[in-house]
């Protein structure tokens, strides 16, 4: 299949998700389990995991998933270059580079560290049909991303250069920075250019190959397998549904997704902006309230350092600025200029009054579009040990939408089937989704479905980092507890205290559930032989 630009498939509803899986060949092997090796990096909020099967010959098989780390992470790129150097200490072959999906804490470090990458050899480039060029489908997609995220760049500007906001308009511009901060780097790099320089390895990286591309995969393909390597890779998401791509926490809302690649709120608003910096659009704007030749940009009223013009008065400005702008002036007289005036919070600031802005506030709805569906585009995995069944599961930053589709997904393995709901009931090891966030992880369908009583998690976290950029509990309460209590305290933390010093968790020291052995080095990884 290398070099196909397209996985081939059956259908692509999810009912009709039935594919029967080849039987590798390999040389007899040894009975007994063999252990995975997982090596999570703690750069802060940002995924990179190193695994290491073993395969029947006693080679390495080495698989890389994702490598970033959000921009708002202080000395996040210098940590990066940190993890890559590391990465090159113990192989300098990753055999499958895995990309989840395209934000910038999953990929910064192919971006940053590219000139590092380059040292290694890559075998093959795994990513979503998401990212697949060819795909019509995800060209859709990528139509309405690139369209969205252009038009929440501009508010993000647009805000960031206001004053006098409201708290409404603030918290917005808040929240705007955060999203924008998962799609672009801290010197404004498009997250594009990372996710381009991770495919680009198969040929820039050492003994790459012209020509080479990525694999993409989607649910209906048969599980993974590879040569004398006794593992099954089943393929969980993204699904195809448009509506699933959409699906936010928020139990059967929607965000306006349809099965279209155009955004209308993305395409008002970019016209606005256009409209604000003097490009007139085509054609008469019938919804203006007076013909372009009357009024006065109000831009030009509220900078404090204008002098009217085209004929506008001092007075006409002084009006504005004194009862929409603000602040007016403070103890002017008023009636009886005996006495001077009382000094009112709503009279000497009347900002409050201003409605220029908030028109703006529409883009919150865009960002949680983008941010969603981006996110429920991660190419979830879940690794079963052909030997015991067992099953490791990563799922990238998979929202709602993704997990709800692996209810109906079902292959035909060995003359049985395997379903979802069964992989998740073997996990007993989770890569824990988009940080911990309350809105990655489902309940029902999801947490409570993994019963294994060796369930272990690893949660790429940093609880301050969070704070700092306004995302409240992360890793979310709930779900932390309920980690805690079906593995019996077996979660480890990115942001844990002792992966900082040199010692480890005292309750981690003795193997325990899937949990056969743990290293770390201090303040850069924390490493679990799984079983």
């Amino acid at each position: 299949m290398a070099g196909n630009r397209r996985v081939a498939g059956g259908s692509r509803t999810a009912a009709a998700n039935v594919r029967a899986a080849p039987r590798p060949r390999r040389k007899p092997r040894a009975k007994g389990n063999k252990p995975v090796t997982v090596r999570h990096y703690c750069q802060g909020i940002g995924d990179c995991h190193l695994l290491k099967f073993k395969k029947d010959d006693g080679s390495d098989y080495w698989m890389l998933i994702d490598c970033g780390v959000h921009s708002s992470v202080s000395g996040g790129s210098k940590k990066i270059a940190e993890i890559v150097e590391d990465i090159a200490s113990v192989t300098g072959r990753l055999d499958v580079l895995v990309v989840t999906h395209e934000h910038w804490d999953h990929v910064s470090g192919f971006f940053t560290a590219a000139e590092r990458f380059k040292d290694l050899e890559v075998g093959e480039v795994w990513m979503a049909w998401t990212e697949n060029p060819a795909d019509p489908q995800a060209r859709d997609l990528d139509k309405f991303k690139q369209q969205a995220l252009s038009a929440l760049q501009m508010t993000s500007a647009r805000l960031n250069g206001a004053s006098g906001l409201s708290r409404h308009l603030s918290a917005l511009r808040t929240g705007l920075d955060s999203v924008v901060g998962f799609n672009f780097g801290a010197r404004g790099e498009k997250v594009r250019a990372a996710r381009d320089a991770a495919a680009a390895l198969l040929e820039k990286g050492k003994n790459g190959k012209k020509g080479k591309i990525p694999r993409y995969f989607e649910p209906n393909h048969a599980p993974i397998t590879i040569d004398r390597l006794p593992l099954r890779i089943y393929v969980l998401g993204p699904p195809r549904d448009p509506k699933l791509l959409g699906l936010t926490e928020r139990t059967g809302e929607m965000y306006s997704v349809g099965s279209g690649s155009d955004s209308p709120i993305a395409r008002a608003m970019s016209s606005a902006f256009r409209m604000g910096d003097g490009v007139q659009p085509p054609g008469e704007d019938c919804s203006a309230p007076f013909d372009p030749n009357l009024g006065t940009e109000l831009s030009s009223l509220l900078d404090p350092s204008a002098k009217p013009a085209d004929g506008k008065s001092d007075e006409i400005v002084d009006f504005v600025r004194d009862h929409y702008a603000g602040p007016a002036k403070v103890g002017a007289p008023s009636g009886d200029t005996s006495k001077p005036k009382k000094p009112d919070p709503n009279e000497t600031d009347q900002s409050w009054r201003r409605i220029d802005l908030d028109w703006m506030g529409v883009s919150a709805d865009l960002a949680m579009q983008l941010d969603d569906r981006t996110n429920n585009t991660s190419l979830a995995l879940a690794f079963e040990c052909v030997d015991t069944g067992r099953v490791l599961l990563f799922v990238g930053d998979a929202q709602v939408g993704n997990w709800k589709s692996w209810q109906d997904l079902k292959w035909i393995v060995d003359g049985k089937t395997v379903t979802g709901p069964d992989l998740l009931a073997r996990t007993v090891y989770y890569k824990v989704g988009h940080h911990g966030s309350h809105n990655a992880t489902l309940k029902e369908k999801g947490l409570e479905l993994m019963t294994s009583k060796d369930l272990s998690s690893f949660i790429p976290t940093n609880e301050k980092d969070a704070k700092k950029v306004g995302w409240g509990a992360m890793p979310f309460k709930s779900i932390l507890e309920e980690l805690r209590k079906r593995g019996s305290g077996r979660v480890i933390r990115a942001d844990d205290e002792w992966i900082a010093t040199d010692t480890v968790d005292p309750s981690l020291k003795i193997p325990s559930g899937s949990i056969r052995a743990l290293r770390h080095k201090s303040g850069l990884f924390v490493e679990v032989d799984v079983a």
